[in-house]
């Protein structure tokens, strides 16, 4: 049995393709009832198993993705290669004190309980580049990210990229920040040192960076949450110099199936 469906294009009201999903499809196309459990016995035969699922958006257009894929990017990649640069994914995001993930061992009948923060939620940002040489560069923010933060960032990218010897050439997704006046101009007059390009719209799963937010936010959040910005700024601060000193751990991001075309 094949599918290129989505659930949500069939008769169907789950959003995903669980055991009672497929044993929905099978009788909406085949007029054929079979149990539950005999559906996981299929689906089993057949090689399926239970994954976690991507998050697509709905406006996310594939012909746009493969297009940056097959041409933008390889003439990103052609051109760095010709002139010496260094291409760098980039991506900014938040970190909270009261982000709790993971599962936790308990008693059969018990559930696990974990002691959040409520009444001291304290927030930072971040902004952060990758590479698919190992290296990590970031900058955390106290406050809110805008496009001076922005810029500063860029001038921390140059000053490193002059020192190396090499242009940046920097991929961001399309925030509206990215795209402003200030900015523009910014990267008019130092288009000799770094270039940025932009990912297809609403496409964060080809952002490399994505992989090393995801780093940082599950470090954070399995341990103690801890009740200070202080605290959060020390955690997050301790972990990216971890990341920055071992360019194995990046690199492994670049495995991922989805955007190895970039490894």
């Amino acid at each position: 049995m094949i599918c290129d469906k989505r659930p949500e294009q069939l008769k169907m009201e789950s959003a995903l393709w669980t055991r009672g999903a497929v044993m929905l499809f099978i009788e909406q196309e085949y007029a054929f009832r079979l149990s539950i459990r005999a559906v996981g016995d299929y689906l089993k035969r057949w090689g399926f198993t239970p994954k976690k699922p991507i998050k697509r958006a709905y406006e996310q257009r594939s012909e746009s993705v493969k297009q940056w894929i097959d041409q933008e990017y390889l003439a990103i990649e052609k051109r760095a290669k010709a002139e010496g640069g260094e291409i760098h994914w980039g991506d900014e995001t938040a970190l909270v004190n009261t982000d709790v993930r993971g599962r936790s061992y308990a008693p059969k009948g018990q559930a696990p309980v974990t002691m959040a923060v409520r009444g001291t939620r304290q927030k930072l940002s971040m902004i952060s580049t990758v590479t698919n040489q190992g290296k990590a560069s970031w900058m955390i923010i106290d406050g809110a990210f805008n496009h001076e933060k922005l810029i500063e960032f860029f001038e921390a990218l140059v000053a490193d990229g002059k020192r190396a010897g090499k242009k940046v050439f920097l991929i961001l997704d399309n925030l509206g920040v990215h795209h402003c006046k200030p900015v523009k101009a910014w990267l008019v007059e130092h288009q000799a040192d770094i270039e940025v390009f932009y990912l297809p719209s609403y496409s964060p799963e080809l952002n490399l960076d994505e992989r090393l937010n995801a780093d940082l936010k599950h470090v954070i959040s399995t341990r103690v949450p801890v009740r200070t910005k202080a605290k959060l700024h020390a955690a997050a601060k301790n972990h990216m110099a971890f990341i920055e000193t071992h360019p194995e751990r990046v690199k492994s991001y670049f495995q991922d199936p989805r955007v190895k075309y970039a490894a």
